[in-house]
């Protein structure tokens, strides 16, 4: 596993190619920071295994968004589902490539990963600046064996355009409604408290460096990192820890259709099942409907990914699509853009 996340990151200089086109041979994209570990990873053995590049910037799912819908990409990588109409407007199609996950981080010393109980109310107060110490009741009661210090809580966000944090702030809109009234859910918004940063990465590295911080970023990162999670209520209101099992039980309960270009409104956020982590996540892939040739090379990519890139998905920590549903993205693909 070490040696996995050593590997993508190190390779990264080697992968982020500037050249914007697909008559340089290199398929370029860019979006969201939530799967650039499992697409750095699949891209350098797809080039170790085909001599064909996949170079991928994780520059957040607006960036992703407004890149291909520009056409300075091949293909855009977004947290945030597009609707039908929105599709539409900006001429893209759209397709599901993983399932992932977001997970609330935390930097106390002395309390282990996933012992932390933290409820939709307290999450909500916390990132509102409401409560403002570890110590407070409204975490302490959901903790009675836990020795919380009295110590600052400083909440670490993303500062850019962001899928995991629309999918974060929708998620905090649908359990707090204090949040959804004053704040509401977007992939920028105002931050009633705390410090911003850039990408999952920057996120995670505040995390690692301030004491008593808190914040939100993709699983993988956590696992590369070693951050502490907390626990948190599900759809039924029990508490879980994040785990595979639990993503897996989220994205069982999807309902996917390329008729709608596989958009679901709330992504995979809520699913129900009292085994289901809340906050699990379908990243997808934004293809321009005017470029046949990167779209088919993107597309032989990510059909070699979704043969070849299973286990790889699993060891860092995202949950591969089911068979079915790559065999309907696979149809959806001939109809729509192989056409």
């Amino acid at each position: 596993m070490k040696s996995l996340f050593k590997l993508i990151f190190s390779v990264a200089a080697l992968l982020a190619f500037t050249v914007s086109s697909y008559a340089s041979g290199i398929i370029n994209g860019a979006g969201a920071t939530f799967p650039y570990p499992v697409y750095s990873a699949w891209a350098y053995t797809y080039y170790a295994k085909t001599g064909k590049r996949i170079n991928y910037q994780g520059i957040g799912s607006g960036g992703g968004i407004r890149q291909i819908t520009k056409r300075v990409v091949d293909f855009g990588g977004s947290d945030k589902m597009l609707s039908p109409q929105d599709l539409s407007k900006r001429k893209l199609y759209q397709f599901p490539a993983v399932v992932g996950s977001i997970v609330v981080v935390h930097n106390i010393k002395g309390i282990k990963d996933g012992v932390l109980r933290l409820s939709n109310k307290a999450v909500c107060d916390i990132f509102m600046g409401k409560v403002k110490y570890w110590d407070n009741p409204e975490i302490k009661n959901d903790n009675p064996s836990l020795n919380l210090p009295h110590k600052v809580i400083t909440v670490i966000h993303r500062s850019e355009g962001s899928g995991t944090t629309w999918n974060f702030t929708y998620w905090l809109s649908h359990i707090c409604p204090a949040w959804d009234k004053k704040i509401g859910y977007s992939k920028v918004v105002e931050w009633p408290a705390g410090k911003g940063a850039k990408g999952n990465q920057g996120v995670t590295n505040y995390i690692k460096q301030i004491p008593y911080s808190i914040g939100y970023i993709e699983y993988a990162y956590k696992l590369q990192n070693k951050l502490k999670t907390v626990q948190l209520q599900t759809k039924k209101g029990n508490f879980i820890k994040p785990t595979i099992d639990s993503f897996k039980s989220a994205a069982a309960k999807a309902s996917w259709s390329a008729n709608s270009s596989f958009y679901i409104p709330s992504n995979l956020l809520l699913a129900d099942g009292k085994n289901s982590w809340p906050l699990t996540v379908a990243t997808m892939i934004l293809l321009a409907n005017d470029k046949p040739k990167s779209n088919k090379a993107t597309i032989k990519f990510f059909d070699w990914a979704f043969k070849n890139g299973d286990n790889t998905a699993k060891q860092l920590g995202y949950v591969p699509l089911p068979e079915n549903i790559k065999k309907t993205i696979k149809d959806y693909l001939e109809d729509k853009v192989l056409k």
